[in-house]
């Protein structure tokens, strides 16, 4: 080894190494090397930010023990409700916008330039005031940044100045504010708002908000003669603002004046068809109309064109109209050779697969076509496929396979960033552990249930009322202490259903002592029926607050009685039954009572067996059962035997 290191320091155009079978080695002087061949150094690959770390991510895989990589793996800091994982998210984003705040309000702090090549982003922005210098490069810079308040702080300088804007940039300023509405955009790098938050503004937004007579129109008519890019710009942001009577009848106007406008205008129009006319048959003659007007300009349609032309038979409430404008739109645009996105097989899921209307399999044909495939985002609906295939398996054809199949695609390549926002992913899950529950032998679906809870997906008092069901209808009243430790982590303790429905499970499947399996079940039981009487009490201080029912305590002393080593904490319920009893609606079940009365026989105890008693005869229960198990398994004093025969009379045994 040291030999070959020495020689590997010499020049290689000297010596070569030859190795004599049985002589040790020999050297010889090398033989001419051929000319070096001439190296092609690659084109440098433009790389984003993540490349490398996605790289290593897809060598490991998803583990689902752990949280996801935006939380802190920290057992107090990892979210185990809805709630938390939203809250933890959006505080961890306020920090960033905290430090940007800083950042700009003492910009003095941050002027200093260490990274060669500096970043922009580190740097404190630009700061324009009506004192500001500006020329019509500032104007241009911010355009080409998206920076549209600053922009338009910007253009309504030069105009007081009477510096002159030459209209490409009024275009380009106009393009920027009908894009936004002139409304300041949320920064691109505040992910996770958009995540959480995409929800509670899609529902705000339900009618017309586009801001008529503001600066849009006003560059609008500055800018002459007119062009198509003016005409195309204030069309497609008043339809995306849902002016959409005005977007139309610029549309018009700039046919009757022979302006070719483009294909993606047509598009924007085409996807309002819903909003102008009322009648399907309508919006299916004002949609083909468009397409011939394109028609007769050349206009090319694309995958915008198809996917505008499905949303608007979507809103049809004719089902069978729909479907056959769907089956004729979609061999015309694949002789064009336009392939459907994601987005397109979800409006053909909303057109086949009504509520309302025959059951379809065209989902079966959809995933026979993309199976397997990777997709990435190519229109704003391709988000809303996944979490609308998988309530199609469920709840219009109740297919666990097909499920299985939409979840495959989903986990296949990078399709998993099609998911949407949490909302979406929410659905999805709901939709998905639903039908598994409803479907799949319980142990089959707890395998599942323990890869998605709680890193995953959170379920929500509906899905956790499917779950108890599966396990009822099964008899699997060993999964329920995992279920309630789930609940007490997911805050589902203040749902009195749910409460009611795991003591019912727990009451009505009393475990089997002799199967080895079962042996801890009964005090694991117990345990479970303390902490939630526990739990209802703590309750009472909250808002949301869980009261006590006959029904409900008598299913916790029941559990009680049955943990052998929980009789002390059974008598502590029962005395609050008895102290509470004109508070409580509805008393325990006899059968609760009669276990009772049995613990106590076991633990020696008639004081506590003759105040069941006296409470059933006060409670207008039946009697005559206690009252003789008491006296049979009880040695009575005469104090005691006394008693019993105040309460229920001398004759009881007789009876």
């Amino acid at each position: 080894m040291y030999l070959t290191r020495q020689l590997r320091q010499l020049p290689r155009s000297r010596l070569t190494r030859h190795i004599a079978s049985g002589n040790g080695p020999h050297y010889t002087t090398a033989a001419p090397q051929p000319a070096a061949e001439h190296i092609e150094i690659p084109k440098r690959i433009e790389r984003s930010p993540t490349d490398l770390l996605q790289a290593l991510a897809s060598t490991v895989g998803r583990d689902p023990t752990a949280p996801h990589y935006k939380y802190h793996d920290d057992p107090f800091l990892i979210p185990m409700s809805n709630i938390t994982k939203r809250t933890y998210a959006l505080s961890k984003e306020a920090g960033r916008k905290a430090a940007s705040w800083i950042k700009e309000e003492h910009r003095e702090l941050f002027m200093h330039q260490e990274a060669q090549p500096p970043i922009e982003k580190f740097a404190p922005s630009m700061v324009y005031t009506e004192e500001s210098e500006v020329d019509a490069s500032s104007l241009q810079l911010l355009i080409s940044q998206g920076e549209l308040k600053d922009a338009v702080l910007v253009y309504n300088l030069l105009v007081q100045k009477g510096i002159e804007v030459s209209d490409a940039l009024k275009q380009s300023l106009l393009e920027l504010v009908c894009f936004y509405n002139n409304e300041e955009p949320l920064p691109e790098e505040y992910i996770e708002e958009r995540w959480f938050m995409q929800n509670s503004r899609r529902r705000e937004r339900h009618g017309k908000t586009w801001k008529d007579g503001e600066l849009a129109e006003k560059l609008y008519a500055a800018i002459e003669p007119k062009t198509p890019q003016s005409y195309a710009a204030l069309i497609r942001g008043m339809a995306k603002y849902l002016q959409c009577e005005r977007a139309y009848a610029l549309l018009q106007e700039a046919n009757e004046k022979r302006i070719q406008l483009d294909t993606n205008t047509y598009n924007a129009i085409i996807q309002i068809v819903s909003f102008i006319k009322d009648t399907a048959e309508q919006r299916w003659q004002m949609c083909t109309s468009l397409l011939s007007q394109m028609a007769e300009q050349q206009l090319k349609p694309n995958l915008g064109t198809l996917n505008a032309v499905l949303e608007c038979i979507s809103t049809f409430g004719n089902f069978k109209l729909a479907r056959s404008s769907a089956l004729k739109v979609l061999p015309e645009f694949k002789q064009l050779g336009i392939v459907p996105s994601l987005g397109s097989y979800y409006y053909l899921l909303i057109i086949f697969c009504r509520e309302r209307a025959p059951v379809s399999h065209v989902i079966i044909d959809i995933l026979n076509d993309i199976g397997g495939k990777e997709f990435k985002v190519e229109h704003p609906k391709d988000t809303y496929f996944f979490a609308t295939a998988m309530d199609v398996c469920r709840n219009h054809l109740h297919d666990k396979a097909l499920a299985k199949r939409v979840d495959e695609l989903l986990h296949t390549g990078n399709n998993y960033d099609l998911i949407g926002d949490s909302f979406k992913e929410g659905i999805y899950y709901r939709n998905y552990l639903a039908l598994l529950c409803q479907t799949e032998s319980i142990e089959d679906f707890m395998r599942t249930y323990d890869i998605l809870v709680p890193n995953i997906y959170i379920p929500e008092p509906g899905i956790m009322e499917e779950i108890l069901r599966a396990i009822e209808i099964n008899g699997a009243v060993e999964h329920v202490p995992r279920i309630w430790s789930d609940m007490v982590i997911f805050d589902h303790t203040h749902r009195e259903s749910l409460l009611l429905y795991v003591l019912r499970i727990m009451v009505d499947n009393r475990p089997n002592p002799e199967l080895p399996a079962q042996q801890q079940l009964p005090e694991q039981c117990a345990n479970v029926a303390l902490d939630m009487y526990n739990k209802i009490e703590e309750s009472a201080k909250r808002i949301k607050k869980v009261s006590f029912t006959g029904q409900m305590l008598g299913d916790i002393l029941t559990l009680l009685v049955r943990g052998n080593s929980s009789f002390d904490k059974a008598t502590e319920v029962f005395t609050y039954i008895d102290k509470q009893q004109h508070r409580i609606p509805g008393t325990p079940a006899d059968s609760a009572l009669f276990e009772y009365v049995e613990a106590c026989i076991l633990n020696k105890a008639p004081s506590q067996a003759l105040m069941a008693l006296q409470y059933a005869v006060e409670s207008n229960m039946e009697t005559t059962p206690l009252a003789k198990h008491i006296h049979e398994g009880f040695t009575l004093s005469e104090v005691h035997l006394a008693k019993l025969k105040s309460l229920v009379g001398e004759g009881f045994l007789t009876k």
